[in-house]
């Protein structure tokens, strides 16, 4: 069958799929999102033995986030828009071809250029994913399951900072960065398949023009502020965790064995979050993002002034992590409340500003990192942050709930 073909068939998910089937492709979607995050973040836990195989700086590798950050962020606008008759079914198995081929190059590329352009270019499959993986759950349970559904596979955030991050770094441990890679390669294939299976035919919905697209924040005013708040929340959330480990190595002089208990933490944390946030959202949402985000600012001033001490680390990184997942769940809602009838698009200019921030900050904090110190990246997160924070308190409540 063709994707045309594909994109014209007459199906309609809620109506025609069995609740069984329609989980289990949410389940796929979950495992998605957790190859497509763990593939984008994995170098935060592997910086030090990156740069010491490739002959690199600390902050040269920290742009292998930046790179696959930068291309998620600035080509999902127009890849969502040239896509918009490609049915979603087969769009996302490409996407998941493309990461698994990627991880495959990364593991055996014989220097750092490749690895760039190979993360480049698994960095615009991974922008595509998350602006249509929350529509395409929604779509395919009962409608009346369809916010549960969306909140599922936004927990394939946490799983993935709990054990996807942490594993990697344990895999590099015992083995190498290499072999790390490797096995996501086949990973990000074994989620291919499973798509490919429980995945019913999802011809595109509510799809608008690249014109439309950058129409919306200027028409629309509460999605053009959701945009500035995550600019501020991402460039300092990313711009400090993405160099955790040699801060820690630095103020510690931490094991690998401590830093991965450390991720572990922060994820631990993320799972909490996210589901206290999924609970306070509910009734504001500004008051959550308020709120997570004032946490993650005193976590980060516990990590500068008691992150001397192993239980110091492990108080900051878990309310670090708590703060996270309020603060990313609420900031999802509010994307969808700001713009319900036309989601997939608002989402993928969420996703340039989130993705390209999480480059932004990368590059930024490799900077700071290179040049003044790791400790100057934490006083970086703390003012984007509560820049993000002021934004948010100063302006309308946000009390309609989006999932």
């Amino acid at each position: 069958m063709s994707i045309q073909d594909e994109t014209n068939s007459p199906v309609t998910p809620h109506e025609q799929m069995s609740p069984t089937r329609g989980w289990l492709g949410v389940a796929a979607i979950t495992a998605s999102l957790f190859v497509f995050l763990t593939t984008e973040l994995m170098p935060i836990g592997l910086l030090t033995p990156l740069s010491a195989s490739l002959g690199v700086s600390v902050g040269s590798v920290g742009l292998m986030v930046t790179a696959q950050g930068l291309a998620a962020g600035l080509g999902v606008p127009f890849i969502v828009a040239w896509t918009r008759r490609v049915n979603r079914r087969r769009l996302l198995t490409t996407l998941l071809a493309v990461l698994a081929v990627g991880n495959l190059i990364t593991s055996i590329a014989p220097n750092y250029p490749l690895i760039l352009g190979t993360r480049l270019i698994m960095g615009f499959a991974s922008g595509v994913f998350w602006a249509i993986g929350v529509s395409m759950a929604m779509r395919i349970v009962p409608a009346k399951h369809a916010n549960r559904a969306a909140a599922v596979v936004m927990s394939g955030i946490s799983i993935a900072t709990v054990v996807g991050i942490p594993l990697g770094t344990l895999l590099e441990s015992a083995g190498d960065w290499r072999t790390t890679f490797l096995i996501w390669a086949g990973l990000s294939a074994l989620v291919f398949l499973a798509v490919a299976v429980t995945i019913p035919s999802l011809p595109s919905a509510n799809a608008v023009s690249v014109r439309e697209v950058f129409e919306l924040p200027v028409r629309n005013v509460p999605l053009r502020l959701v945009l500035v708040m995550v600019v501020f929340f991402v460039l300092g959330h990313f711009g400090a965790y993405t160099f955790v480990r040699p801060y820690l190595e630095d103020s510690t002089s931490a094991t690998v064995g401590f830093i991965t208990v450390v991720l572990i933490v922060f994820g631990t944390g993320g799972a909490i979050g996210n589901f206290i946030g999924g609970q306070t959202v509910n009734k504001s949402l500004r008051g959550s993002f308020v709120v997570g985000g004032l946490i993650m600012i005193a976590a980060l001033v516990m990590l500068l002034t008691i992150g001397t001490y192993d239980f110091g680390v492990i108080a900051a990184m878990l309310l670090w992590g708590l703060a996270f997942g309020v603060v990313q769940l609420s900031q999802i809602n509010m994307t969808l409340s700001a713009a319900p009838e036309t989601f997939e698009a608002a989402m993928s200019l969420n996703t340039m500003a989130y993705n390209t921030c999480i480059a932004l900050g990368a590059l930024i904090g490799g900077l700071f990192a290179d040049h003044v110190g790791v400790t100057s990246v934490v006083w970086f997160g703390i003012v984007l942050v509560a820049l993000a924070v002021i934004l948010r308190a100063s302006t309308g409540r946000g009390t309609t709930p989006a999932i």
